[in-house]
Order: structure tokens, then sequence, then C-alpha cells
């Protein structure tokens, strides 16, 4: 637009006026003063800032919502939420704070079973503050932890004990559901006494019911990472979820799992036993193995947590994050020292490990479950590995059927989330005896060798001392595919160890021998063309492993195998799956 003002006019006052009508019409100006022909002054209309100012704005209706979602918020009866602190329970929304302290991205179901006991429903003819059940007593949405997107439930203990009903149920299982369409983590905050049997024919058996959690866990297992924190007494079927999960933390003292509580233990077998010796941190720990952690307290809970994410990817498929590289706590040239050239004296498996890998980056699982087999996240070079380890201070590394069993279950994980392995080979074997026997040490020492065997991600292995007996199978010797087998000077291979063998095929020879100091000197000298036999120099000389490795060197040795081989490709034969679970 061109406007034309009088001749008296200032350039200041032609500025004010462009200004003016530019903001006024919302179009470009241009004024000219008296005759000239040239503009004076020059504007544009200003850039529309958003939202634009009108009068409009929430109603009594919104309003009257976020009233509600407040009270929602609030959880069940007051007199529940004041009884939390006697066990050392944090309420529900305060654990949500402590877990994601920049809030939630969003919550799904905030109104389930509103209709049946909120003062606003129309179901409602007179609230009971006693008989809330906010969100139906169980919170799903999506967060961020330590910067990963993930999908998480959690119980409100103040909801009928946090017990799981219909809508509770559809609210849990759709949020497995969606983890299955996004690839992202999934955390269970845990704190449930189990159904609610005076409903049960709502959920119990119904297709889209309580049983399809199972179904669920075991579709995104070895898809996601599934972590689950218990902080309650969980019984029956809300003890599956922890189970189910790839990682279980336990709060000590407050947290327990059981197939049934102690009361219908005792009305069905007459035991009378309290909940924390059924099925308690400590028991789950270091009895049935089912607890991977034991954490001091709700916060050190979170805290083991967001360790143990820093070694696992969002999904299969993906490689776990890389770290900046550290130099080991300890320098590798200790390890020959720390190695005792005698077979049967022991050395603490940590020592070697914390030799290795990168400082300050051992995250070890189940520590006290199966603890002749050390089994561990860690760094090496930044990159995670998965140790398997055997610990000779524990029975000198034979394997029992507990620590067969709680390596093949973490060789599963590792490889399910492309985490390489590391094997520390330093065993006598599989135990003997009728109490392994009974314990079934044949069925999981076969767990263990077939998960060592269909293991696609990158395998290296050290044969630090003895490798007896299938020990040696199962711990990634050389027709297992490992990358490499390398050994320490130290290392053995053998059907058995130099005293077993001797005894064995000359124990009849040595017995026809009437002077004992010569029968001590043909023992010791078939000893050492028997250790001849299997030494690692003869082992290399057999090309049966690839390489001896100064001791010092073993570090840098890995290093460079580790990344030479990251991007390994291997596969299985086409098949449906094995047989063996």
């Amino acid at each position: 637009m061109k406007v034309r003002i009088g001749d008296g006019a200032t350039g200041d006052e032609a500025e004010a006026i462009a200004s003016a009508l530019a903001r006024h019409l919302g179009t470009d100006v241009n004024v000219f003063v008296g005759d000239g022909e040239e503009a004076v002054a020059d504007a544009e209309p200003p850039a529309d800032a958003f939202p634009l100012d009108d009068d409009m704005g929430p109603t009594e209706r919104e309003e009257k919502l976020r009233e509600e979602i407040a009270d929602v918020l609030g959880g069940g009866p007051e007199k529940y939420k004041q009884r939390l602190p006697e066990s050392g329970k944090l309420f529900v929304r305060d654990r949500l704070d402590l877990w994601f302290p920049e809030g939630l991205k969003f919550e799904d179901g905030k109104f389930a079973n509103f209709d049946s006991w909120h003062e606003n429903s129309p179901e409602v003819d007179e609230a009971d503050p006693n008989t809330r059940l906010p969100g139906d007593g169980l919170l799903t949405g999506a967060a961020e932890f330590e910067g990963r997107d993930l999908h998480f439930m959690a119980n409100d203990f103040t909801v009928k004990a946090g017990s799981m009903a219909r809508r509770g149920v559809e609210k849990f299982l759709r949020m497995q559901q969606r983890a299955l369409k996004t690839g992202k983590p999934v955390l269970y905050l845990m704190d449930s006494s189990g159904g609610r049997i005076d409903q049960q024919t709502g959920f119990f058996a119904n297709r889209e019911g309580i049983g399809k959690y199972y179904y669920n866990h075991s579709m995104l297992s070895g898809y996601v990472p599934q972590i689950c924190v218990l902080y309650g007494p969980c019984i029956a079927g809300a003890a599956y979820t922890p189970v189910f999960a790839d990682f279980t933390i336990m709060v000590e003292g407050m947290s327990a799992m059981a197939i049934a509580s102690p009361r219908m233990v005792k009305m069905v077998t007459g035991e009378e036993i309290s909940m924390q010796d059924l099925g308690g941190a400590r028991m789950h720990a270091e009895e049935s193995g089912s607890a991977d952690l034991v954490a001091r307290d709700e916060a050190h809970a979170r805290e083991l947590v967001s360790q143990l994410v820093t070694y696992l990817p969002d999904k299969a498929g993906e490689k776990p994050p890389r770290s900046e590289s550290k130099p080991p706590r300890y320098s590798p040239d200790g390890i020959d020292e720390l190695i005792p050239e005698s077979p049967n004296r022991p050395y603490d498996a940590h020592d070697l490990i914390e030799r290795v890998v990168d400082a300050e980056s051992v995250f070890e699982l189940k520590p006290d479950y199966g603890k002749e087999i050390v089994t561990a996240f860690a760094r090496i070079d930044g990159r995670p590995v998965g140790i398997v380890a055997n610990q000779p201070t524990e029975r000198s590394g034979a394997i029992f059927p507990d620590a067969a069993e709680k390596a093949a279950e973490f060789i599963w994980t590792c490889d399910a989330y492309e985490i390489p392995l590391l094997y520390l080979c330093d065993t006598p074997g599989f135990m003997a005896g009728s109490q392994v026997e009974k314990d079934a040490i044949l069925e999981k020492g076969k767990k263990f060798i077939y998960a060592t065997s269909s293991a696609t991600v990158p395998k290296q292995t050290v044969i630090v001392r003895k490798a007896y007996g299938a020990g040696i199978y199962a711990m990634g010797g050389p027709a297992y595919d490992p990358e490499s087998v390398i050994a320490l000077p130290s290392g053995e291979i053998g059907i058995m160890g130099p005293e077993a063998a001797i005894n064995a095929v000359y124990a009849n020879k040595l017995a026809d021998v009437d002077d004992p100091e010569e029968r001590a000197r043909m023992e010791d000298e078939l000893r050492e063309e028997y250790r001849e036999d299997i030494d690692a120099h003869r082992m290399a000389s057999e090309v049966v492993i690839d390489e001896i490795v100064p001791p010092s060197n073993l570090r840098d040795e890995l290093v460079a195998r580790f990344e030479f081989y990251a991007d390994v490709d291997k596969s299985l034969p086409d098949k449906k799956h094995g047989t063996v679970l």
C-alpha cells in the first residue's frame, strides 16, 4: 500500500505512520512525503506470534477433568498409603518420580475402572473413600530412563494390595503389545498380591485375560529386554512376571515371590513358614536362582538397573551401546603371578577379570547362586561382553548343576541381545557323584553345552589353566565354533587331570611296585609324561588351540580379537527350533 502525507511531516512521523498502518492493516506500507517520488518510510506487518490472543479458555468442564485426574493420582484409600512407610515402601507415584525424575512421557488408563468408584460417575450413588480403585491399581505408560525410551508398568499397592482385575489386566496386556510393536524395553515395577479372586470370571482364563501375560512375556523374550524390579510379596500369577523377565532385581527384606502364600502353604502341606523364608530375596538369590540381583532399598534397585541397561541394546538385532575405553583396574602384567602353577591351588576369578576388562565395568549377575561359575557383563575397550568364568575358589571350579544352568541362561541372554562372549576356562570338569546325578547334572550340563553351541555372537575362549573333561566343551572349546581359542602358558586340555589319569591307567602297574620310593618315582615320571601330552604347547603344536599368549598381553589380544570379529556372520541350520530347553 502506498500512502502520501503532507510536506511538513518528518521522517520519524512517516516511520510511525508506516508501522501503525502495516500492523493495523496486515500489509506492506510505503509512506511518501508531499510530492516526493521515493518512499520515506517502509513497514511490514509484524510476524504472528502463536498462539494468537483471543478470549477463549478452559471451561468448568476442563477444570472438572483436572480435579478428577488429581483425585486419581492420589491413589487408593489413605489408610493404606499411611501404612507404606512401615514396610519401607514408596507410594507408587513417588516410586515413578524416583525412576523418572523428568516425568513420564505419557500414561495410559488413568480412568480405568473409574465408573466403579468415583463420585462423578453416574454409576456411583455415594462414593466410599475406602473402596477407591484409581487406575484399577495398575499404572502403565512410557518414559525416558537413562536416555532410553521404554514402556513401564507399576502396581499401586494402596489399591487392593496391587491385586489385578479385568481393567488392570487389559492395561498390562496393551503395554506388552505396544512393546512388541515399538521394539522398546519393558520395565515391570511389581508389587502385587495376585489376581482378585472375587472377580476372576472377568480376567482369569479369558483369551485376553491374565494368562495372556505369559504368552506376551514369551513373545517379548529375547526380542526386547524385560527388566523386573520386585517390591512386594508377589504371589501365584504375579510371581511369574519376575521369572519371565530377562533380569529380576529384588529388594532385601521387602520383596518376595512364591507360587502360593504362607497361609496357602500351611493349608495344603501343614508347613508353617514366613514369607521371607518361603520366597524372600535371599532365598531366590542363593537357592532358587530366580533373582539376578538383590538391592538394599528402592533407590539402590534403580541404581542397579541404571547400570544394567548400559550393557543392553533396545532390542534384538541391535548392537549394545559402546562406551569410552578405560584401562583395567589392575595391570595385566600381574596375570602370570596370579595364576598358580598347580592346577589345584585356588585364585579368585574376579582378580583375573579385573586385569582384563575396563576398570569399573564389571557387573556380576547371580553372584550368590551357582558360585562355581562367575557370570558378569563387563567392557573390553569400551565394548560390552558377557563373561563366563570358572571360579577356582569355589570347589576348584568344578561345574555343578546350578552353575551349569546359570551359565546356560546367561549365554542365551547374551546371544539374544548381541553381547559377545568371553569364556575364561579353568575347570576340572563337571562334578561327579550321586547327589549331582539326582540334581540333574547331565540335563543341566546339556543346557550349558547347548547354549554355547547355539550362540552366534562372537566368542573368544581363553584356556587359563585346567580344561578337563566335558568342561572344555561347555566353556567354548575348539569344537564349539569360537572365533579363537587361546591359552596362557599354564593351560592344559585333557580328558582328566594328571592325578586322576595316572590312577585310572596305571593303578595296577603301580600297585605291583613294592618299594614305596620306587612307586613314587614312577608316579612322578608318569604324571610328567601325561602333563606333557595335555600342555598348552602340545595343544598349540597340534593346532588344537590358535595361540599361546603371554599373560601380560592377554587384554591386548582380546581387544584385537573382539574388534576384528565384531561383525562376524554366523548362522544356525534352518529349523524351527532345537528341542533342548
